[in-house]
């Protein structure tokens, strides 16, 4: 690797805002505002909007549409019974 060229690799804290979720990690994220951690040791704080504790396909809420075949659209758009 070459010196001064990568972005200094770091310990930060990722909070989800919707669900006040938050987790330490490695990343090059840079923050001016910082947390004190559960260890006792301040990190940088990243405000996410969304992550495995709020996202649907983690949580279990997500939703499904129904995949209705051609014949059951056409009947459903033009009002007619099976």
């Amino acid at each position: 690797m070459k010196a001064g060229i990568h972005p200094e690799y770091r310990q930060v804290v990722f909070q989800d805002t919707s669900t006040g979720f938050k987790f330490l990690s490695g990343s090059t994220k840079y923050s001016e505002e910082t947390i004190e951690w559960e260890d006792g040791n301040s990190y940088p704080l990243i405000r996410v909007e969304i992550s495995s504790d709020s996202h649907p396909h983690y949580t279990g809420k997500q939703k499904h549409a129904a995949a209705d075949g051609r014949i059951d659209r056409f009947r459903k758009k033009y009002g007619l019974k099976s």
